[in-house]
C-alpha cells in the first residue's frame, strides 16, 4: 500500500494550490470606503423590490422553502430544503429549464440567492450577476474588474463562492481583498471596502455572511504566507464593527481587536517567539466556513492551515498547539469576543485546515434522547466532529475515511499521531493529502434521515523535508521539498497507472451513531457538493460532468442528466409562481482540474461559467463542449542534458505546477505549455517569463525571482516533457528537425 501511496504521492507535493488569471484593482488601502459604478450593465427590471432580506425573514428561512436567502440555505446551513415538488415520481420530467452563459472562463464554486424570483450569483474573477430566476433573463451585471497580477497572489483559481443579500444590497466579496456592498436593483456599488493589505498575497474566495445589520468576511492566502482574520463591518455604512485575529501579532502585542484578550490569555503561549510565523504572519485564514448560530447568537468561524505548513520551520522553538490553528472558533455576534473553541489539529503540520462548511443541527444526544443543539463539521483531517453548540465541548470524532497520520481520538479529544508523520525522519506518505478527505465543498444534512451527505476525496501526499543543503526557490510557502519523489521519467505506463489511485465519494454519514451508512464512490476526487430535499432525495453533480439523484435512505442512483463542464458547486432548490427549479453553476477550474490535469483521460476546454437551471417539463438544450482545438505537438527540439532538465522539474514544481499541470500536464484551464508557441524560442519564452508580457492575463513575471538559467531550466523540462508525450504515443512528432522546429 505504501509503494502505491508513494507512487501516488509523487504527483501530489502542491496538490491544495493553484491560480492565475487576468483584468485593476482600485487604488485604495485598507480601510478607506470608495463608491463606484464601474462594469454595470443594465437589463430588464423586475416588479418587486429586491433583496428585501431582514433579520426576521433570515431567521424564519424554512418558513419561505421557495427562497434559497442565504449561502447554506438558512442559518443552520444545512443544505435541505423542504421543497418536494421534485421526487422519484416527477423526475423522468426533469430537463433543462434554462442555462445562463457567464461571462469570463475558469472555477465556478458559487451557490446561487434566490430571493422573490431573482437570482444573485458569482462567477469566476469575483462577477456577480443578477439573473431573473424563472427565465435566467439578465437583469444586471457587476464586474469588479480584478487584475491578473492579483489573480496570481491565489492558491486556487479565481473562484467565488457567492453572495450575501439583505436589505436591498448585494454583498460580495473580491479577489483582490475588497468587500463589497451592490445595490440590488441595479448592480450599483453603494460602498466599497478594502478588507486586506493589498500588498501582501492576500485573496478573498469566500462568501459573505450576514446577521443583525453586520456582513462579514475572511481571507485566504497562508500557502504565501499572511495572517488570518475575519471582519464585520455595518451593512449600511461599511464601517468597521469588529475585527477577530485568529492568530496572534508576531510580537505578541494587542491588536486593538477583539480577540485581544484570548490572545494574550490563552493563544500567545502556544507559539515561540522565533521562526517563519514572525515574518510570515502564521496563516490561519478563515477562507470559507463562517456560519450564524442565531439560537447562541454567536459566529463559527473555520480557521485554516499555518503558514508554513511545516511547523518546525514556522515555529522551531516548542511543541505549542499553535492557537487557533485549524480550530472551530465561537465568537460572540455583537463584539466579536471569544466564546470558546475546538482544534481539530494541534500544531497542524500537513494542511489539514477546520475551514470546511459547518453545520448546525439539533440530534437526539441529549439526556433520554432529547435534543441537543450540535456544530457538525467533516474537515480535511478525515474526523467527523460533533461539538455542543453552546459549550464547544467534543461529543465525538469518528473518521469517516482511511489515514495514515493519526489513529484515532484521545478522550481529550486530541488525535492519536502516527509519530512518523509529525517526525517526518523519512519521507512519509499521509492520508489525508492536502487536499483533505473533504474539502471546501458544500455537505448537507437532511432532519428527515438524520443523515449528513458528505462529498469526500481519497488523496495521500508526500511529506518530505527540505534539504537545506540543496534548496529550491519557490513563491509559496508550505516547508516542505515541493518535488519530492517527481521521476525526471515517467516510466511506461506511468500516466495511466496515476488515473484512479485517488478518488473520492459520496458518503451518507449518520452523526449519532459516528459511522457510514452508505457510499458511492468516484474515480476523481473534488466531485460537487450535495443538497437534499424532503421528497427523499439527494443531488450531487461530479466531475464526470453529470447531475445525479440518489435515494437519500439507500444511496440508490435514481436519476441523472449530463451537465457542460466539470462541476464542483453544489445544487440549490427554489420555487417561483408554483414552480419548482434546480440550479448549479458549472465551469472547468479550481484546484484539482488546475494542477492535475494527469487525472483527466482528455483535456477540457476553457468552459465559460454556467447556471444551469432544470424543471419539471424542462425541453431546453445545454450548449455543446468547447473543442480543445490544440495541436498536440512540441514546438522546439529537445533542450539541454539530464542534469539542466531535472533541475527544470525541481523548479517547475516548486514555481508552475499549480497553474499549468504536475508533469507539465494541463486538463485545459490554462494553456499547456508543452503544446505552447512560447517553448519555441528563447526569446519568446524569456519575453513571457522574464519580462511578464502576459501579465495582465494572470502570467506575472518570475524574473524577479528566478534567474535566467532557472527559467532557461524550466523551458528545457517542459520541452521534455512534450517530446516524452511523443514517445509515450500521446502526441506528434513536428515536421522538421533541427532549425525547421524552433531556433534554441
Amino acid at each position: 500500500m505504501i509503494t502505491k501511496l508513494l507512487s501516488l504521492t509523487s504527483l501530489c507535493v502542491a496538490l491544495v494550490v493553484s491560480g492565475c488569471g487576468g483584468n485593476s484593482s482600485p487604488d485604495t488601502v485598507e480601510g478607506e470606503t470608495t463608491s463606484s459604478s464601474s462594469g454595470v450593465q443594465g437589463g430588464a427590471e423586475p416588479a418587486k423590490s429586491l433583496a428585501a432580506v431582514s433579520d426576521a425573514r433570515l431567521a424564519a428561512a424554512l418558513d419561505e422553502p421557495q427562497q434559497w436567502m442565504t449561502y447554506g440555505g438558512s442559518y443552520d446551513e444545512t443544505r435541505h430544503s423542504p421543497l418536494s415538488k421534485i421526487n422519484r415520481d416527477t423526475l423522468q420530467d426533469l430537463g433543462i429549464g434554462w442555462v445562463y452563459d457567464m461571462k469570463k472562463p475558469r472555477g465556478v464554486e458559487a451557490t446561487p440567492i434566490v430571493v422573490d424570483g431573482v437570482m444573485y450569483v458569482t462567477g469566476s474573477w469575483s462577477v456577480v450577476y443578477a439573473l431573473d430566476a424563472r427565465t435566467g433573463e439578465e437583469l444586471w451585471v457587476y464586474d469588479p474588474e480584478v487584475s491578473g497580477e492579483d489573480a496570481a497572489k491565489g492558491c486556487c483559481d479565481v473562484v467565488n463562492r457567492g453572495v450575501a443579500v439583505y436589505e436591498g444590497k448585494v454583498f460580495v466579496g473580491i479577489f483582490d481583498g475588497r468587500l463589497e456592498a451592490l445595490d440590488a436593483k441595479t448592480g450599483e456599488v453603494v460602498w466599497s471596502q478594502v478588507t486586506v493589505d493589498q500588498s501582501k498575497p492576500y485573496t478573498i474566495t469566500g462568501a459573505p455572511r450576514v446577521f443583525k445589520d453586520k456582513v462579514i468576511i475572511g481571507n485566504g492566502g497562508a500557502e504565501l504566507g499572511v495572517r488570518g482574520y475575519v471582519t464585520a463591518y455595518d451593512t449600511a455604512s461599511g464601517d468597521l464593527v469588529w475585527r477577530f485575529y485568529t492568530v496572534p501579532n508576531p510580537n505578541k502585542k494587542p491588536d486593538g481587536a477583539a480577540s485581544d484578550d484570548i490572545l494574550a490569555k490563552l493563544a500567545n503561549e502556544t507559539w515561540g517567539d522565533t521562526g517563519a510565523w514572525t515574518t510570515d504572519g502564521g496563516g490561519g485564514t478563515v477562507w470559507d466556513a463562517i456560519v450564524y448560530d442565531s439560537v447562541n447568537d454567536q459566529v463559527l468561524l473555520g480557521v485554516g492551515n499555518g503558514s508554513p505548513w511545516n511547523a518546525s520551520i514556522r515555529d522551531p522553538e516548542g511543541d505549542g498547539d499553535n492557537l487557533f490553528l485549524s480550530s472551530i472558533v465561537a465568537v460572540d455576534a455583537d463584539t466579536g469576543s471569544y466564546r470558546w473553541h475546538y482544534q481539530t489539529t494541534p500544531r497542524d503540520m500537513w494542511d489539514y485546515t477546520a475551514t470546511q462548511p459547518i453545520l448546525l443541527a439539533d440530534l437526539p444526544l441529549g439526556e433520554a434522547g432529547a435534543p441537543r443543539r450540535v456544530v457538525m463539521q467533516a474537515p480535511k483531517n478525515g474526523f467527523f466532529y460533533v461539538i455542543d453548540a453552546k459549550s464547544g465541548d467534543l461529543i465525538s470524532a469518528d473518521a469517516f475515511t482511511d489515514m495514515t497520520w493519526a489513529t484515532g481520538v484521545d478522550e481529550n479529544g486530541r488525535p492519536i499521531e502516527v509519530p512518523e508523520a509529525r517526525s517526518l525522519s523519512e519521507d512519509f506518505a499521509v492520508l489525508p493529502g492536502p487536499t483533505g478527505a473533504h474539502n471546501w465543498h458544500p455537505m448537507s444534512y437532511s432532519p428527515d434521515t438524520g443523515l449528513v451527505y458528505i462529498p469526500t476525496n481519497i488523496w495521500p501526499f508526500l511529506y518530505s523535508r527540505p534539504d537545506p543543503n540543496d534548496p529550491v526557490k519557490s513563491n509559496w510557502n508550505v516547508g516542505y521539498r515541493e518535488d519530492a519523489g517527481w521521476p525526471l521519467e515517467i516510466p511506461a505506463g506511468g500516466i495511466e497507472g496515476m488515473r484512479g489511485m485517488g478518488g473520492g465519494s459520496l458518503l451518507a454519514w449518520d452523526p449519532v451513531k459516528g459511522q457510514a451508512r452508505w457510499a458511492v464512490p468516484f474515480p476523481v476526487p473534488f466531485n460537487g457538493g450535495t443538497l437534499s430535499v424532503a421528497s427523499g432525495l439527494v443531488f450531487q453533480a461530479n466531475k464526470g460532468g453529470e447531475l445525479v439523484a440518489y435515494d437519500a435512505e439507500t444511496g440508490e442512483r435514481v436519476w441523472s442528466h449530463g451537465l457542460v463542464g466539470g462541476p464542483g458547486a453544489a445544487p440549490m432548490t427554489y420555487e417561483v409562481d408554483g414552480e419548482q427549479y434546480l440550479s448549479i453553476l458549472s465551469g472547468w477550474g479550481s484546484t484539482i482540474a488546475m494542477v492535475y490535469g494527469v487525472v483527466f483521460e482528455d483535456a477540457v476546454g476553457p468552459e465559460t461559467g454556467r447556471v444551469i437551471t432544470f424543471k419539471l417539463g424542462g425541453q431546453g438544450e445545454l450548449p455543446k463542449p468547447l473543442e480543445t482545438g490544440i495541436a498536440r505537438s512540441p514546438k522546439s527540439q529537445p533542450l539541454g542534458d539530464e542534469a539542466l532538465q531535472a533541475k527544470g522539474l525541481r523548479l517547475f514544481a516548486a514555481n508552475c505546477q499549480w497553474c499549468h499541470g504536475a508533469f507539465a500536464i494541463s486538463s485545459g484551464v490554462l494553456p499547456d505549455l508543452r503544446w505552447s508557441a512560447i517553448t519555441s524560442t528563447e526569446a519568446s519564452w524569456d519575453a513571457v517569463l522574464r519580462d511578464g508580457a502576459l501579465s495582465a492575463n494572470g502570467m506575472v513575471s518570475f524574473g524577479d525571482r528566478l534567474d535566467k538559467e532557472e527559467t532557461d531550466a524550466i523551458r528545457a523540462y517542459v520541452v521534455k516533457q512534450a517530446w516524452d508525450a511523443v514517445a509515450r504515443g500521446e502526441a506528434d512528432a513536428p515536421a522538421g528537425t533541427g532549425a525547421d522546429v524552433g531556433a534554441h
